[in-house]
């Protein structure tokens, strides 16, 4: 399979060339369907290769050609050519595809070589769209493709891709211009290259793993760098990450994978925030984060990192004390010890040497299991000595010590370790007492019982501490997952875009039960409330936990004091509060600025027409009074008065229009004068531009679809800057290759250009023609440089648009207007075309 990132590649080319190596080798090869789509080499290639007559399909009658399968089949050779993978039959064919086709003739034994672009896989079938604006009706599945046994890549860059374009050897020259205007775009082609790349160097990848498996081989290939970053939710993990992040920008396509151990039974101690924030930063950097179980973490970091042909391994310096870590190699140690071909770098960091200090829980049980077991082992076993002293000579010491032991075990599971204990206490001096010869006495002459009863106070305790080890597991767990179900109700209020304060603060209120929660800004040194759920907090000292949110901003609770456990949980609310208080205050930045920006492009385009446009037809004016003055003496004859005078009238015509326009710009930036922003008609704007330029207009060529979607924009506004752009062209067109407006949508926008093949401007001076005062009287005028661009530029950003320029392939200027699609809902009301039309001032292009 021949893989393409866009036809005209080489992909049916080389599919050919190879088919006549194969040839000359004596395999038995056909031709069963290739397109040549009329390029001359290509067609070329066919001659001496054995072609496989086509069916002729009828359908709404027209007549397609097809492949015929069954005379492939029929003939039976060892390798068929089937160009064009991805083809849609005609309705009627025996398969709806043309890869339905090619597995017929996979079943029957038949190799085939065939060609595909990238843009018809299904994966990054949506992808394409949304680059190119156009959609891809003709998919072929990804397993398809990937069944193939070998997949070659014909690359090619952008430019040398639209050269060829340009040359005439993919399309027809009629089709030039409009492919290299739209799909065939620098931008499109180099994202369409990147996406066939990096595709084809997975489905490598996927070759080399398949292999190394099948071979049985777990030593590390250091075919790509992959850098795995261990992380443990401690406060060195961003130092860490960006440490990991500049070893993998070193080489060109590698790969950072962070990983976090967790313990097998669930209860990991790190910080779920910090972890959650370390995922962010390693997403952000362009890695992958993983989390894997694994009570050895050195043997679970190193298998991930086999797993994964890791090359690099990036462990942070431990955080033990110095005399822990001279006891044992620690985690970094062990890793250096077992890694083999895998290097692993130690990343020293403030925080080495320095594990804090865990806080102190409660019991494992409540206050009321622990009442209930000294209240049980105080009743249950003098209750229990009761019933078996009578029972005295039928039971012996065993079953009593066993009688007692069941006891102590019950006290145990009802309350813990401390009962458990006084009980197991206790009743070794019952036992003793009342069972132990020498009766009602504390001394045992025994060996065996004294054995026995220390046996006995042994297991009660071992068995109390089982459960107290259980229950508080239990304990945790649930506090764990408590807090997991908070922290994921939490994030997804930030993915579904909750911003709001008011609301955030309600969830902190009601998660940790308080009677309050308020958000305090610090200003001038005095508090103010932003927001607030409940009664609000004049300041932090009226609350009775505290708890910063950023730099001035404090997160105030009141109704109870949270416990050490809960400190953590509130950490990531203040975080959150803390982000969603920026957003605010960004959003509120962003809307005080958007009246300055607007000005601002007013005042720039105001000033581009008085310096570029005003001097011309005031000059040009003056000159033709001063010689009518000059001249009124009989020195001019009437025929040379009358051509002043046509001057004349021209040039203030020009003025007058050029000052209604200045005071419409001038009322529009002191808010005076609203853009009407509507939907609008490109393919009718276009002609009521081309109206506006008079005879000139007959040396533009036009191409706008009719079928448009319409454009938000100011009808008048955007009719003056494709004049202006329009009659910029002409002036620099040469006579035999006027300048052409085309039109084309490219995702949530429809694109205007406007293609000259003039002189061309270098691309260092693009920004440069957008400055005002570009083109006064005594500068050059052959430099290329438009009249009125930075005019037109202001004019379409103040419609929420973009006027940039681009490189005519072959040379020459192409200037791209972008406006936003409008509503084509909107543009079927009655009668919106009238008002449109009636909306646009006389005299306004």
């Amino acid at each position: 399979m021949y893989l393409g990132a866009a036809p005209g590649v080489g992909k049916t080319f080389a599919m050919l060339g190879e088919a006549h190596r194969r040839a000359e080798r004596g395999t038995d090869i056909v031709v069963g369907f290739v397109e040549t789509h009329g390029r001359q080499h290509t067609a070329e290639l066919l001659e001496g290769l054995e072609i496989v007559p086509r069916r002729t399909v009828s359908y709404r009658g027209a007549e397609f050609e097809e492949m015929d399968l069954d005379a492939v089949l029929a003939r039976r050779p060892s390798v068929a050519l089937v160009d064009e993978m991805a083809h849609t039959n005609v309705p009627g064919s025996r398969n709806a595809k043309r890869w339905q086709d090619i597995e017929e003739l996979l079943v029957a034994g038949i190799d085939v070589i065939t060609t595909v672009n990238v843009q018809h896989l299904e994966s990054v079938n949506d992808v394409v769209e949304k680059i190119t604006g156009v959609p891809q009706r003709e998919t072929v599945p990804d397993a398809v493709v990937r069944a193939a046994d070998q997949i070659e890549l014909e690359d090619m860059t952008a430019e040398a891709l639209r050269r060829r374009l340009a040359h005439g050897n993919v399309y027809p020259p009629e089709k030039i211009d409009a492919a290299l205007s739209n799909y065939f775009r620098a931008g499109n082609l180099t994202a369409l290259r990147e996406i066939a790349l990096l595709w084809t160097a997975d489905r490598v990848d996927e070759a080399l793993q398949l292999y190394r498996e099948q071979h049985d081989i777990t030593s590390t290939w250091e075919t790509r760098e992959r850098v795995v970053v261990a992380l443990t939710g401690g406060p060195e993990g961003e130092t860490l990450i960006r440490r990991a992040a500049r070893v993998a920008t070193r080489s060109s396509g590698g790969d950072l994978l962070a990983v976090h151990v967790a313990r097998s039974d669930g209860l990991a101690g790190a910080s779920q925030g910090a972890l959650a924030r370390q995922r962010q930063l390693v997403e952000s950097l362009g890695g992958t984060y993983h989390q894997v179980l694994g009570d050895d973490v050195p043997e679970a970091l190193l298998s991930f990192a086999r797993a994964e042909n890791a090359t690099q391994l990036v462990l942070g310096d431990s955080r033990r004390p110095l005399l822990a870590r001279a006891l044992s190699r620690g985690t970094a140690g062990e890793v250096i010890r077992q890694s083999g071909d895998i290097d692993v770098h130690v990343v020293n960091h403030q925080h080495a040497g320095l594990m804090p200090t865990l806080p102190r829980g409660r019991g494992s049980l409540s206050r009321r299991r622990r009442r209930q077991g000294f209240a049980l082992a105080v009743v249950l076993l003098p209750l229990l000595t009761a019933v078996l002293v009578p029972a005295g000579p039928e039971l012996n010491l065993v079953s009593d010590m066993l009688l007692f032991l069941l006891a102590t075990v019950v006290v145990a599971i009802v309350g813990g370790l401390a009962p458990a204990m006084v009980a197991a206490v206790l009743g070794s001096l019952l036992l003793n007492y009342f069972f132990t010869p020498p009766l009602h006495t504390l001394t045992i002459r025994d060996t065996n019982n004294t054995l026995g009863l220390l046996v006995f106070i042994v297991v009660g305790i071992l068995v109390s501490s089982v459960v107290d080890m259980a229950a508080r597991r239990t304990r945790e767990a649930s506090r764990a997952a408590a807090e997991a179900r908070t922290l994921a109700n939490l994030a997804g209020s930030v993915l579904g875009g909750e911003e709001a304060l008011t609301s955030m603060l309600e969830r902190v209120r009601e998660t940790f039960a308080l009677a309050s929660a308020t958000v305090l800004q610090k200003a001038d040194g005095e508090w103010t409330v932003l927001a607030h759920a409940g009664p609000a907090c004049a300041a932090p000292g009226e609350a009775e936990t505290d708890v910063p949110a950023g730099r001035d901003l404090v997160l105030a609770l009141k109704g109870r004091l949270l416990e050490a456990e809960d400190q953590r949980l509130v950490g990531a609310f203040a975080a959150q509060v803390g982000v969603v208080v920026d957003r605010i205050r960004l959003a509120a930045a962003a809307a005080e600025a958007a009246p300055l920006v607007a000005a601002n492009q007013m005042r720039t385009a105001l000033l581009a027409a008085v310096g570029h446009d005003l001097r011309t037809p005031l000059a040009a004016a003056k000159a033709a009074v001063s010689s009518l003055l000059v001249g009124s003496e009989g020195m001019l004859s009437p025929q040379d008065r009358h051509e002043l005078l046509i001057a004349a009238d021209e040039s203030l015509d020009r003025l007058a229009k050029l000052v209604d326009n200045l005071l419409d710009m001038s009322r529009l930036q002191a808010g005076a004068l609203t853009v009407s922003v509507q939907p609008t008609s490109v393919d009718e704007l276009v002609a009521r531009s081309l109206d506006d330029l008079g005879d000139d207009a007959l040396h533009v060529r036009a191409d706008v679809p009719e079928d448009l979607p319409p454009v938000l924009s100011d009808p008048g506004l955007l009719e003056r800057v494709i004049v202006n752009l329009l009659a910029n062209a002409l002036r620099y067109s040469p006579a035999d290759a006027p300048p052409h407006v085309t039109a084309s949508r490219l995702e949530n926008r429809v694109e205007v250009r406007v293609v000259d093949r003039g002189p061309g401007i270098p691309t260092s001076e693009w920004e440069a023609v957008f400055r005002p005062f570009q083109r006064l009287g005594d500068t050059d005028n052959t430099t290329g440089v438009g009249l009125g661009l930075a005019l037109a530029r202001g004019l379409t950003e103040a419609m929420g648009g973009t006027l940039e320029p681009e490189e005519t392939p072959g040379g020459g200027l192409t200037m791209v207007v972008a406006l936003p699609v409008g509503d084509d809902q909107t543009m079927g009301a009655p009668g919106l075309r009238e008002r449109q039309a009636a909306a646009v001032p006389g005299g306004r292009s």
